[in-house]
């Protein structure tokens, strides 16, 4: 795939950060609010906030980029199609966001041509906003971020959805957990977050859409990190949801770990 140019990257950064902004206040004025839960098809919940955020992003996609398509969490797709397709999360972590716990953000992502090129994981409750993509690097709040580099045995790694995958893929949860020198049970998009800053070394997730894991790729690729799946392929819309990102040494090292336990 031919590199969009930087002019090209950096408008559509510009774009997805004002896009962001828009939409932060809405989840804002219902966290910790009390709210009423449904459950999805799959069980998983979903509130009037997750649709009125979702809705307001693609209201200001659209109103930018009308010939842009959008895949999210809570409408569905329109337009997987066309050249630039938008990802969307409007709330990562509904559990997190209804039990009152901050740790929830909001996924943008853009494709190109079905590549992902920009990434954007808002922390409303925290007042935090990472961004990446090819040739932008990757920021925290407008500063440079950068993944670390240290030996596998001295690694900090963040297991999201330590139950269902301690449920469904036991020796390989439990080789993970003594794969680094700390293994901590985590939950949704802050972790990656963390790897690209610097500040844990891996990150082992389970049971992913593609709204989760397509916006957070560019964003951990920028900053030095490697992602693909359980088995080191490229994620795309059809990956199985099982993701292992780290330092090139750690997701190198995390790889052998899952392969040897399988």
């Amino acid at each position: 795939m031919t590199a969009l140019p930087h002019e090209t990257l950096q408008a559509l950064a510009d774009a997805a950060t004002d896009i962001a902004a828009a939409a932060r206040p809405i989840p804002l004025g219902h966290f910790r609010r009390g709210l009423a839960v449904e459950a999805k098809a799959d069980e998983s919940p979903v509130t009037v906030a997750d649709r009125a955020t979702e809705a307001r992003l693609r209201a200001e996609i659209t109103a930018r980029f009308p010939d842009h398509g959008i895949l999210g969490e809570e409408f569905g797709n329109d337009r997987l199609d066309a050249d630039y397709v938008w990802v969307i999360d409007p709330i990562d972590g509904t559990k997190s966001f209804i039990t009152g716990h901050p740790m929830w953000g909001m996924l943008l992502g853009v494709l190109h041509r079905g590549q992902p090129v920009l990434g954007v994981v808002q922390m409303p409750a925290l007042g935090e906003i990472a961004i990446g993509g090819p040739g932008l690097g990757a920021t925290l709040n407008g500063k440079p971020i950068r993944c670390r580099t240290v030996a596998p045995a001295a690694a900090y790694l963040c297991l999201n959805e330590l139950p269902r995958m301690l449920a469904k893929d036991r020796a390989i949860c439990e080789a993970l957990l003594a794969a680094g020198r700390y293994a901590r049970a985590t939950a949704d998009c802050y972790s990656y977050i963390q790897l690209a800053a610097g500040w844990v070394d891996g990150v082992v997730d389970y049971g992913l859409e593609p709204y989760d894991y397509l916006p957070v790729l560019p964003l951990v690729q920028a900053a030095g990190g490697v992602m693909t799946d359980w088995q080191g392929r490229p994620l795309d819309r059809h990956s199985d949801g099982r993701v292992v990102a780290g330092s090139p040494a750690v997701h190198a090292h995390l790889l052998d770990v899952i392969a040897k336990a399988t």
